[in-house]
């Protein structure tokens, strides 16, 4: 009889039935198959709180099809990920398998190639129920805080509002920085940079003013043009000459390989990507991609990972890879080891890393899709990397004096080698200074003062959240990508221009509301030792039930306390001087899923609402328009929902026809000439920007266009990540720095 197999995707089962033979049938869960019921708790919080597991609806079908597969195979493996939720999975199909789980077999690997499924057939395990510990609890723990603490959102402030252990915390970090933002005051400061070349030669270099009469020029000490002007007019006459020259080898390592963090922070940095789109490009190429006679191919090692160790196999096809494609003096003569800097590193896993080294970009590009194909090359690049060769680099720095005792200072850098630069290049810019030597007189050809003020912290993007998350220790590598997702899915964060979280007005008031009455929920510190708790499950120094029961009954009992102290009104209402248009009553200003927005205090009997001038609509405000239904006539209404404003029938729920409303930028389509850009949201929620004559037009963008035009090829420049403009043009590689002060 032949033995099951059960994983949790069909992609990384077709890749795994190619490396096996007849005696092996390889099914997939579809990820999990008995979850916490959504209709209620289903956990019992007084006995031990025991969870109660159902089969979820939309895996009935699987299910039956893995219990018939069972009773067939006269054996059963289970081989989902080597994390706590894989550990999770295969607990559940065992007890759905009618399997003792501590009988089951369970198989690993950190990569889905032949080798690695072969040696785990090796080397069957049992389930690691310390590891199934840790993941109930973690899920028991988010379902006991969002089952409670979200219907008191509902009651105390609006309805459909969610909060979650993780998540708050999450939201409160981005909420605090926009106040850091927000009461941030610019200061003025200037900077004098001068162009000096040798006596006689008229190729110049850079230097900044840095000292006055020997008094060292900090960043902020020139405060305003005055103090600016009379320092030129003492320089108008001067002579300078060289005060000191140094010059000294650097050499510069190559960065570790990739972790799930690191991983996340680099894509967003270098190629735009959502921590969200990150992940999910990450699991495709590690389950496996179609390589024509190859077949289905996994690409990359587990991507949920925050250990930075390779492979000794790896280590040494890197190094002959290194040779074959770059030459001996790109090679390490030792293989280079990383230590990880994360104290709560898991050193189980490796780095994210290809799976095989000499599997190049350019060799799988024929067969991947372009985003796709755009981090396998960043992860290729990045791991190779890490196993070549130092770069070597001259740094250099010249000192100069005028005769009004006035410093200037230079600095300048060359690549001697270029080393692991080669492949991986970083901001590494070539300034080459002039040979000089000490009291070697220079021209000072000009003179140039700029004006220059403070900037406020810049919002969090995917990158720098993930990094801020693993810094305080919130989180780990398999929930960094859905908590940024779930933030923004809930209506507590959008984006900005440059696609950085902003938060909206819901977010200040559910997290004013939880600092100052559940402080726990969002303390940084608890949150990271409630991580830390779990880790401790995981490895066996503690027991679950415990270390729930120590964290729910105090927020239970603070919870019921709330629900009798709090009152909404006090939490949402604010009075105004605005009177009912419709029955004469006065207006209160009023706290919805979506905003604040102005309503009648007749209701019931008056329920007539407006929006609050410069807030967004709420979706409670139905704002009338001049355009009519085209199903029943009826007045369509301008309403908010989850994704922005939208246009809806006024004679719903009778009729149901809903438009979405062109946000127009003002700019003309320069496909078709007629048409204008506007904003638009595809059918998997993602904003783009397209011309508002489709179907007649198909021109569209996925990255906001600015107004401009290339000057090299005249298509729309757009904003992209990393504070750039960059064209729309993908044969264009004109780029620049967006205006910081826009």
């Amino acid at each position: 009889m032949r033995t099951l197999v059960i994983v949790e995707s069909p992609t990384k089962a077709k890749t795994i039935t190619k490396f096996l033979g007849p005696d092996f049938v390889v099914k997939s869960s579809f990820g999990h198959v008995r979850d916490l019921p959504k209709s209620k708790l289903g956990v019992d919080v007084e006995h031990g709180f025991d969870p109660h597991y159902i089969v979820s609806r939309d895996k009935t079908k699987i299910v039956k099809e893995l219990k018939d597969a069972a009773k067939k195979a006269g054996a059963v493996l289970f081989a989902t990920d080597e994390d706590r939720e894989g550990e999770a999975i295969s607990w559940h199909l065992a007890h759905i398998l009618d399997i003792n789980p501590a009988e089951a077999k369970r198989i690993t690997f950190h990569e889905i190639t032949k080798s690695a499924i072969l040696s785990a057939l090796e080397h069957p395990r049992s389930l690691d129920l310390r590891l199934v510990d840790a993941q109930q609890a973690r899920r028991i723990l988010d379902r006991l805080v969002g089952y409670n603490l979200s219907p008191f959102l509902w009651r105390k402030v609006a309805k459909g509002l969610s909060a979650g252990r993780v998540q708050s915390v999450a939201v409160r970090l981005v909420v605090e920085r926009e106040r850091e933002i927000k009461a941030f005051t610019p200061e003025e400061y200037w900077s004098i940079d001068g162009s000096f070349a040798p006596l006689g030669q008229t190729s110049a270099f850079t230097a900044r003013l840095t000292s006055d009469h020997g008094q060292k020029i900090e960043k902020l000490s020139l405060k305003n043009k005055e103090q600016v002007d009379a320092i030129l007019t003492s320089l108008q006459s001067a002579s300078y000459r060289v005060a000191k020259v140094e010059e000294k080898k650097t050499k510069r390592t190559p960065p570790p390989p990739f972790t799930t963090s690191s991983l996340q922070q680099e894509a967003n940095h270098q190629l735009g990507f959502s921590a969200k789109q990150t992940m999910r490009l990450a699991q495709q190429l590690y389950e496996g991609v179609e390589l024509g006679s190859d077949g289905q191919v996994g690409l990359i090692t587990y991507m949920r990972t925050d250990a930075v160790n390779l492979s000794e196999k790896f280590l040494t096809d890197a190094h002959e890879s290194i040779g074959r494609l770059y030459g001996a003096s790109y090679q390490v003569a030792t293989p280079r080891v990383f230590k990880n800097k994360n104290k709560n590193a898991q050193e189980a896993h490796e780095a994210i890393r290809p799976t095989e080294a000499n599997r190049t970009p350019e060799a799988v590009a024929p067969y991947l899709e372009r985003n796709q194909l755009r981090l396998y090359q960043l992860i290729w690049s990045r791991a190779i990397a890490t196993q070549m060769a130092e770069a070597e680099l001259n740094a250099a720095t010249i000192d100069i004096l005028s005769n009004s005792d006035y410093g200037f200072h230079a600095t300048g850098q060359t690549i001697v080698f270029d080393g692991f630069l080669k492949l991986y290049p970083e901001k590494t810019k070539e300034n080459a200074l002039p040979k000089l030597a000490v009291n070697d007189p220079l021209s000072c050809q000009a003179l140039t003062p700029e004006q220059h003020f403070t900037e406020p912290p810049a919002r969090y993007s995917d990158a720098t959240l993930v990094k801020a998350l693993e810094e305080y220790g919130i989180g780990r590598p398999s929930t960094y990508a859905p908590t940024i997702a779930t933030i923004e899915e809930r209506g507590y964060v959008g984006r900005d221009d440059k696609k950085k979280l902003e938060p909206k007005e819901i977010a200040f008031v559910v997290n004013d509301l939880l600092v100052e009455h559940f402080p726990q929920i969002v303390d940084y510190a608890f949150t990271a030792q409630m991580e830390e708790n779990l880790d401790e499950i995981a490895a066996g120094e503690k027991d679950w039930q415990p270390v729930i029961s120590t964290f729910y009954h105090p927020f239970k009992e603070n919870l019921d306390k709330k629900d009798q102290e709090l009152n909404k009104k006090e939490l949402t209402e604010e009075t105004t001087n605005e009177i009912c248009d419709k029955c004469g009553k006065p207006m209160v200003i009023k706290m919805g899923r979506f905003g604040k927005f102005l309503a009648c205090t007749g209701y019931p009997d008056c329920k007539n609402t407006k929006p609050l001038p410069g807030s967004p609509f709420s979706q409670a405000v139905a704002e009338t328009t001049e355009q009519t239904c085209e199903k029943c006539g009826a007045p369509m209404l301008r309403r908010m929902g989850r994704f922005g404003p939208f246009l809806g029938c006024s004679n719903y729920p009778k009729c149901k026809n809903i438009k979405p409303i062109e946000i127009k930028l003002n700019i003309p389509c320069p496909k078709c000439g007629q048409g204008e850009i506007v904003e638009k949201r595809s059918k998997r929620g993602k904003n783009f920007y397209g011309c508002n004559r489709y179907p007649d037009c198909d021109f569209a963008l996925w990255n906001k266009p600015t107004g401009e035009k290339c000057p090299d090829c005249q298509s729309l420049l757009t904003y992209a990540a990393g504070g750039k403009i960059k064209c729309s043009n993908k044969d264009c590689s004109f780029t620049k720095l967006a205006d910081q002060s826009k």
